[in-house]
């Protein structure tokens, strides 16, 4: 009887051992993060240092600047991927082609999409989906609650200003390449959340910036990111763009940049998001 005990206590610490290191095994050491968002979100989870690779929307924590980047551009190749050894890549739902995917798991790298929904509830979803794929779920949890907490206190302070102004985004890469932001856009969630109402009505996602449809939205406040202002030339070039001097936002020169990862983060730092830009369009 003694001996049956002390076998099953050697199959017991046998499977505790095994569990162990199976966990262990399954916890991410090389991570590659294929938006500034999901960047983000690893880091403030503690997997900072785990990450070896991002992509070129990456720019914060201001340590990300020094990592390297999978591609010149938005668009990333398996053997780009593949070259710095990650045995995680988290990604976008939707920007990895079923190709590169499955290039991927055959060479035994654990792929995995996640959705973003731009919205409060969207954002808490995305970091307990990120905190899922790191195999923390607990930590996830408990920034979820953080982040709540905060842009709770965000949305109360945005509900005590007293106007509504009308906001348009322009994306701008130089004048040769203008876009407005319309409905259901990431921009046009941020602008509600902050306290506006886009200017831009009618449409769904981005169309081409014309003198014509700037003039007839006549927004109180043009909201442009950092780079993009740069690109135009500054403040003062966009107030002589043909038809911004009939705006009401270039007869006050209301004319706001934000940095563009900030803006359209939708996850730890959207509190922040919020109370900047909404302090910006009063």
């Amino acid at each position: 009887m003694k001996l049956f005990a002390n076998h099953i206590k050697t199959v017991a610490l046998f499977i505790l051992v095994a569990f162990s290191f199976s966990t262990n095994a399954a916890t991410p050491k090389r991570i590659i993060t294929l938006s500034g968002a999901l960047t983000e979100t690893v880091d403030a989870l503690g997997f900072g240092k785990s990450i070896v690779a991002v992509d070129v929307t990456s720019i914060y924590p201001a340590y990300i600047a020094a990592l390297p980047k999978v591609s010149k551009n938005r668009t990333v190749s398996a053997e780009g991927l593949i070259s710095f050894k990650p045995d995680l890549v988290l990604a976008p739902e939707g920007s990895v082609s079923k190709e590169i995917a499955y290039q991927l798991q055959s060479a035994g790298i654990n792929l995995v999409n996640i959705k973003q929904d731009y919205s409060v509830s969207g954002s808490i979803a995305f970091i307990k989906a990120v905190a899922t794929a790191l195999q923390v779920p607990a930590k996830g949890e408990a920034l979820a609650k953080q982040t709540q907490a905060k842009v709770d206190k965000a949305l109360a302070a945005v509900k005590q200003s007293t106007r509504t102004p009308k906001v348009l985004f322009i994306y701008a890469r130089g004048t040769g390449v203008m876009l407005v932001a319309g409905q259901h856009t990431n921009i046009d969630a941020i602008i509600a959340l902050a306290g506006g109402k886009n200017a831009a009505q009618g449409f769904d996602n981005f169309k081409p910036y014309t003198t014509e449809s700037l003039i007839e939205a006549n927004p109180d406040v043009i909201l442009m990111f950092d780079f993009g202002l740069s690109s135009l030339g500054g403040v003062d070039a966009v107030l002589k763009m043909p038809g911004v001097a009939q705006t009401n936002a270039g007869k006050n020169k209301k004319i706001v940049q934000m940095d563009g990862e900030l803006l359209i983060n939708f996850s730890v730092r959207l509190d922040q998001a919020i109370t900047t830009l909404n302090k910006n369009l009063q």
